[in-house]
């Protein structure tokens, strides 16, 4: 079972699997025309454009926009170098696409050194402003069970398989009305309901954060959106080294070799769907070929909306969990999707992205907030309870970007994001649940929140005519699997980046299990495809980039505790 391969086909292209492609061309020299992309599109989840362009795209098909004015971040993950280490070492090996002379890695470094984040208004609450989230607000029974959590060892990770945050924390609701949760929460997207296993791991990976989470000093941004700074360049780089990206086309299954030991995982040929022409496709998988596969999307089956209709809901199971299901079917060590596709009450959150054609809107929230666009991400607290447990909770986040965010925006435009990661919750200016809300809606809805935490002089509120008048356009996006790698979990509902007896087939992307690694970030992105790339190119795993381990640095857990107890 000899596992060397020379060629490739990579199904999904997103960061993993273009990753994988860049090992394999600089660490393994393999010629990039022996690898092949086929995928619904080009941007992962690390995206961003013009809407115009992806209001064309596979999963809006059914859903046109009636105004494609207008830009679309569908959210944008902050980078940290720290741990970040497999990613910056990728964007170190391939050319900036806007900075002349830099590479991707350069470029971003240059640009965080010039704009250095500090968020001066982490946490807002109505009636008292700008919180002190300096004061995580921990009583001891939340020290005892975070403590925990920390030092609990890899080797003991299991014991919280399907272990939820809300189970972990059954006897201490006093956990979710804590600042640090406040902020942990809409810092990463963990809900109550999420895996307390993964809780864990960001806990170890993420421990120094604990000193600055309420300025968010730790973080690093792109110059521009994330397909601009991050995907563009590897696919320029990719497609320079003549690597094949074949895109609108949907893999739907497997063929897999017939064995005695039914075990044996040997991919033999792909059945896929042309969605442009409809066409039903078949490619042969040879001996020489390994499969890279990306099992499962957090952009599937995503829709949406304009300034004047909602996004409206999409039922698919996704095209990349699709797909697994039907590994899964036939063999048994490969991790079980329904865990992460078939709960979206878990997982499901709605955004927004607004474009002003002056600077109105962004001078008043800069005003609000203290702090010029780039340093923020602002949760606005509830007035009153919302949750089950009868507390409050954030409403909604928003993230004003350094200007410009797009490459190709004007002077006088300006572009925010915004989220609500419960969508089935009430506004609190416009009465429907969030998911319901047009453009329009969710941009009241924010200067309503806005008005809420307005120091004066004047409010926010006076101006809501003019700053409406200023929309060119507002457009939500509901993502029914936003947050699924947080899905509750066993460790073994995912599969291996290489399960074992498999001859030529990787799993990929935030549905595979790394070991310690933890997901929603670039890093174990890079790292799954960095994995698979040295495996079927023979090359030893020692070469894999070192990563740190915080968890495991004495003055680091000393500063994250003395915090703990300020």
């Amino acid at each position: 079972m000899m596992a060397q391969k020379s060629k490739a086909i990579m199904i999904g292209a997103g960061l993993a699997n273009m990753a994988a492609a860049v090992y394999l061309i600089q660490e393994a020299h393999w010629p990039g025309e022996n690898i092949t992309f086929y995928s619904l599109d080009d941007h992962g989840s690390n995206d961003g454009s013009p809407a115009s362009i992806q209001a064309g795209e596979y999963w809006n098909k059914n859903h046109p926009l009636e105004n494609t004015q207008g830009y679309v971040a569908r959210g944008g993950r902050m980078l940290n170098y720290r741990t970040y280490v497999d990613l910056m070492d990728l964007l170190d090996r391939i050319p900036s696409v806007t900075e002349a002379g830099m590479t991707a890695a350069e470029d971003t470094r240059d640009f965080d050194a010039k704009h250095r984040t500090f968020d001066k208004a982490r946490l807002l609450e109505g009636g008292q402003g700008i919180l002190n989230g300096g004061h995580l607000g921990f009583d001891n029974t939340d020290r005892m069970l975070l403590t925990k959590l920390v030092m609990m060892p890899d080797s003991e990770e299991e014991k919280l398989d399907n272990v939820s945050i809300a189970d972990y924390f059954k006897d201490d609701p006093h956990m979710f009305q804590t600042n640090f949760w406040y902020m942990w929460e809409t810092t990463f997207a963990f809900r109550t309901q999420s895996s307390a296993q993964e809780l864990r791991r960001y806990m170890h990976m993420m421990i120094y954060e604990f000193t600055q989470i309420e300025h968010l000093v730790g973080v690093n941004r792109t110059r521009y959106n994330q397909y601009e700074s991050i995907m563009l360049p590897l696919i320029k780089y990719l497609q320079g080294q003549q690597v094949n990206i074949v895109l609108n086309r949907r893999v739907t299954d497997f063929d897999f070799k017939d064995t005695t030991m039914q075990d044996e995982i040997t991919v033999t040929g792909l059945h896929m769907t042309n969605v442009e022409t409809g066409e039903e496709e078949h490619v042969d998988v040879p001996a020489d070929t390994a499969v890279f596969f990306t099992n499962g999307s957090i952009t599937d089956s995503t829709t949406m909306g304009d300034y004047t209709h909602a996004a409206g809901e999409n039922m698919d199971y996704g095209a990349a969990a699709s797909l697994w299901k039907k590994v899964a079917e036939r063999f048994y060590n490969v991790g079980n999707p329904d865990k992460f596709f078939a709960d979206r009450n878990a997982s499901e959150w709605t955004s927004f992205t607004l474009t002003t054609k002056n600077h109105l809107l962004l001078d008043e929230i800069a005003r609000i907030t203290t702090q010029e666009p780039g340093n923020a991400l602002n949760s606005f607290l509830s007035t009153s309870p919302i949750t089950p447990l009868g507390q409050k909770d954030v409403n909604m986040s928003i993230v004003v970007h350094h200007q410009p965010h797009f490459t190709t925006q004007k002077p006088n435009e300006t572009v925010l994001w915004g989220y609500f990661l419960y969508p089935r919750r009430h506004g609190e200016f416009i009465d429907k649940p969030y998911i319901e809300m047009t453009g329009e809606e969710m941009a009241k809805e924010l200067i309503g929140q806005l008005s809420k935490v307005d120091p004066g002089p004047g409010n926010i509120k006076d101006k809501e005519d003019e700053i409406l008048a200023s929309i060119i356009n507002n457009i939500p996006v509901h993502m029914p699997y936003a947050s699924a790698l947080f899905n509750n979990r066993a460790k073994s509902d995912r599969p291996l980046v290489i399960p074992a007896h498999s001859t030529n087939l990787a799993f990929t992307g935030e549905f595979a299990e790394q070991p310690f690694q933890m997901v929603f970030t670039e890093q174990s992105a890079v790292r799954s495809g960095e994995i698979a790339a040295y495996h079927f190119a023979g090359i030893p795993m020692a070469k894999l980039v070192k990563t740190p381990r915080y968890d495991k640095d004495i003055p680091t857990l000393l500063r994250a505790s003395k915090k703990m107890f300020s």
